[in-house]
Order: structure tokens, then C-alpha cells, then sequence
């Protein structure tokens, strides 16, 4: 019997789009299916404070985006994508007023480190030369490096916790920014591997800086959706797949979703034992989400942290590491880790009348109900004094409303699962391939398979490049 698509696509986030086009562009006809009406999963944005007010849902800045190496290959500028660059990428404000810098250029971001310029230049300078080489072996499968001793270069200091790697620093400055890069692994930070997190934001960062899509994270979707449409692609959104015998007649089905999902969907076409296994895949911390509308700019005591696209709220290592460790005990931390995106100081079209409009989330426990504005905006606060003054409105979402809103979110993780040692590599299981299921036909790749979260289309890359190897025979490089 002919097939009437020879692959579909569930899921439109970062990674499914990565993989339909890059099976499209293979010759394949390839069917993207979406189960609301907008496409983009973590990439949407709404106007949650009325017309001409955007607000992005889930990502907001964009290092990873910018430093894919499979969306850099697709000039995604041609089909409408527009980045906008802040010179200050990323500002960690401390209660004296002074705040540490991220800044594209590592010669800027090391002097303004004191003591520990030195160590700060010797760490990046060589892993920002190394890195067009080795990102290919970092963001994919384990496999044998193309430099094996490149990467193992950068896999020695990727392992260490953060909690360790910090005391190559002297101050509490470059202990602090360290910090709340590191911090971004949504783990306790003396897991082994949260270093790989702060180090891969950073050397990004200062390859290609972390830009803001012009109008929202929709943007970067909608130029994913142009060019995937313009080579032949067919897109069914406002199409909730319950069951996978609801799909049209395909050689192999990807799927853009948690394993959670997967084993929902095509449950009956899996064997036993792979579900138990999946049953046991681990989902780590989850996010209280907000969005706020207000009157002014945030009032920093530092004035650097107000001309930044990012703003990471804590103060010291110390109390970052104690929150990101309540965290893991099921605890609400008082003080929590907070990250704040200012994308309309920079993109002023995405907001009316002059206002402002701020994103943010703190990390909680998985599943979490308790409602953290007040945690939030006192930290705001405490960096910021006057904040609340100037808010127009609010938004907010717990765990489990995002995971309703997306329900590959489960319990509020929007990493896809826990990034730990034990499942960085070896998710959704401990397999050969990590894409593939017992069934020839049916494949996962999402970001909770290798490499993980973030919106890079890395997972749905190197899914595609395995059902080409497996069913076509095609090899698929980059």
C-alpha cells in the first residue's frame, strides 16, 4: 500500500520543525502536525495584556537559536527572522548596586571581573576557538568525537559541578555571575554537569551573543514554518493526535513530545518492557511563570542591569546554590533564583502606549501549586526598589496550568526532563540510539532526548539523521 506522507511530524516546538525540514529537504514528503491552533510549543507568543501587547509564553532570549549549528544553516534571515542584539547580554545585579556583566566581547566581560580576569580569559578564550568544532559532538548524541582531544578538553570542566568549578574564581563577582549561568540546568549546583549549562551559555554568548527575535519568540517559529513550507512541507495545526491510528498512512512517525506523550499516543504500538523503562524517566524541577505589563523600565539600583536583554536575580553564589537546593528537597525557596527577560527596552513594537513588558520565572518543585508572585517581586524589588509601583497588570502560570498549556511541560519542566549525569546522554533510556523505540517505525525527538533542552533544533537534527540512516539509506551532514 502507498503512504500517503513518508514521514509526520507531531509537535511544532524547535525540534520538530528541525526535524520536517530537515527530512523535506531530503526529498521527503513530510507532514508537521500541531494540536493548537499556533504553531511554535516553547516558541509562541500572545497578547496576554490585550492587542499589541506580546508576551512570549515560554523562551525569550536566544543564544542556543543563534548558535545552532542546524539553524545556522538554514538563513533563517531570508524567511523573516530578525534578531536584536543588547550590547549587555546578561546583567547579575549584587545589593551594593554593582552588577557582573556578560557582554559579547570576551576582552569586556574578563575586565570587568578584577582579579579573576585572568582565569575568566584562559577558560573562554580556548573553548570559543574550539567551539565551531566540538558544538556538533556537545549538542548530540554520545558518539566518538570529530577532536576527540578538543572535547575532552571541554568535557573535563563540563563535568565538574558548578558548586566546584567556582573556586577557580576569587570574587564574589565572578562567583555570582557563574552562578546564575550555571543555574539555568534547573539542578542543585553541585550535580556534576551543571558546569556544561553555564559553560555552553557563555561561549555562546560571546560567539553570537543572546539576541532577541524581533516581535517574540514567534518570529523565529514562523520563519521555521516559512522556510518548511516553501521546500514542499505540509503544516495541520489545531490537530490534537490522541491516538496515533488517527494519522494518515506514513513510513515513520517522529514525535516532538515527552515520553510521557509518546507512550500516550502510540502506547499500543510499543511493547511492555519499553514502557516500563520509560515510566522511570526522571522530570526535574519545574517553573512559576511570569509576565508583567508596566508603566516604566524596571528601576535597577544598577544601571547597567537596566540596559540588559537578561537580568539574573539571587546575589551571591551561596544563595543561588541554597535556592537551587530547596528546590531539589521540594522546597519553596524564600529567595528564589530569578530570571528576568526586558525584551521591549529593545524591541519597542511588541508593546503599546509606551509601556514595558517583562518576563520571568523562579524554579519550584515539579508540579508545584503555590503561587510565588509575592517570592518573585521581592526579589525584583530587593535589586529594583519602586518595581511594584509601576505595574499595570500581571500574569501567571504555575506547573501544572503550563503543563496544560503544553503538555510535553510535565509538572512545569520545560527541559524536558532532569539534565543530571545519569539521563544528560541516556534519555528518554539507555539505548544505542536514543531516538529510536522498539518500533522501526515510530521515533522520538524531542528535547528529551540528546542534547536536551533548549531551542536549538539539535534534537530534532540528529532524529531526522537517523531515520534517513535507517530507512533511506541517506547519510545527512551538516
Amino acid at each position: 500500500m502507498s503512504q500517503e506522507y513518508d514521514a509526520i511530524v507531531i509537535g511544532s516546538g524547535p525540534n520538530g520543525f528541525a526535524a520536517a525540514i530537515a527530512l523535506q529537504k531530503k526529498g521527503l514528503s513530510v507532514l508537521l502536525i500541531e494540536g493548537e491552533q499556533s504553531i511554535g510549543g516553547g516558541m509562541r507568543t500572545k497578547e496576554l495584556f490585550g492587542p499589541g501587547n506580546c508576551s512570549d509564553i515560554c523562551s525569550a532570549i536566544h543564544p542556543m537559536a543563534a548558535g545552532s549549528p542546524f539553524f545556522q544553516s538554514l538563513s533563517l534571515e531570508n524567511f523573516g527572522l530578525e534578531y536584536i542584539h543588547p550590547e549587555i547580554l546578561a546583567a547579575h545585579p549584587f545589593d551594593d548596586g554593582t552588577a557582573a556583566l556578560l557582554k559579547k566581547s570576551l576582552e569586556e566581560t574578563a575586565s570587568s571581573l578584577g582579579q579573576d580576569e585572568t582565569i575568566y580569559k584562559n577558560i573562554f578564550s580556548s573553548l570559543i576557538k574550539d567551539w565551531p568544532v566540538i558544538s556538533k559532538d556537545v549538542l548530540g548524541p554520545l558518539h566518538w568525537p570529530a577532536k576527540p582531544s578538543k572535547f575532552l578538553k571541554f568535557g573535563v570542566n563540563a563535568l565538574l559541578p558548578a558548586s566546584l568549578f567556582t573556586k577557580k574564581f576569587a570574587t564574589e563577582k565572578a562567583k555570582g555571575l557563574w552562578a546564575g549561568m550555571a543555574a539555568h540546568s534547573l539542578l542543585p549546583l553541585n550535580k556534576l554537569t551543571t558546569s556544561a549549562i553555564g559553560l555552553v551559555l557563555m561561549a555562546n554568548g560571546h560567539i553570537g551573543g543572546w539576541p532577541i527575535p524581533k516581535g517574540g519568540s514567534q518570529s523565529l517559529a514562523n520563519a521555521l514554518a516559512s522556510l518548511f513550507t516553501s521546500i514542499g512541507g505540509k503544516i495541520e495545526a489545531g490537530h490534537y493526535v490522541n491516538d496515533i491510528s488517527e494519522l494518515p498512512s506514513s513510513k515513520v512517525v517522529l514525535f516532538d513530545t515527552s515520553p510521557k506523550m509518546l507512550v500516550n499516543i502510540a502506547g499500543n504500538d510499543l511493547p511492555e518492557s519499553y514502557k516500563r523503562k520509560i515510566e522511570k524517566f526522571r522530570y526535574g524541577a519545574g517553573v512559576f511563570k511570569m509576565d508583567w505589563l508596566l508603566r516604566e523600565p524596571i528601576p535597577f539600583v544598577s544601571e547597567n542591569s537596566g540596559k540588559a536583554g537578561t537580568v539574573h536575580l539571587g546575589g551571591s553564589f551561596r544563595e543561588i546554590s541554597q535556592s537551587e537546593y530547596d528546590v531539589a528537597k521540594g522546597k519553596i525557596s524564600e529567595k528564589p533564583f530569578v530570571l528576568l527577560a526586558q525584551q521591549s527596552l529593545f524591541d519597542k513594537e511588541r508593546v503599546t502606549d509606551g509601556n514595558q513588558i517583562v518576563w520571568g520565572y523562579c524554579h519550584v518543585p515539579n508540579g508545584s501549586t503555590v503561587d510565588c508572585t509575592a517570592i518573585i517581586e521581592n526579589q525584583i524589588e530587593r535589586f529594583a526598589p519602586g518595581f511594584r509601583d509601576l505595574i499595570i497588570d500581571r500574569h501567571s502560570f504555575n506547573t501544572q496550568q503550563i503543563q496544560s498549556y503544553n503538555p510535553n511541560y510535565i509538572g512545569g519542566d520545560i527541559n524536558g526532563g532532569m539534565l543530571d549525569i545519569t539521563q544528560l546522554y541516556s534519555r528518554p533510556i539507555l539505548q544505542s540510539s536514543p531516538y529510536r523505540t522498539p518500533n522501526k517505525r515510530l521515533y522520538l525527538c524531542s528535547a528529551s532526548t540528546p542534547p536536551g533542552g533548549g531551542v536549538h533544533g539539535m534534537s530534532g537534527y540528529y532524529a531526522a539523521k537517523r531515520v534517513l540512516k535507517d530507512h533511506w539509506n541517506i547519510e545527512l551532514e551538516l
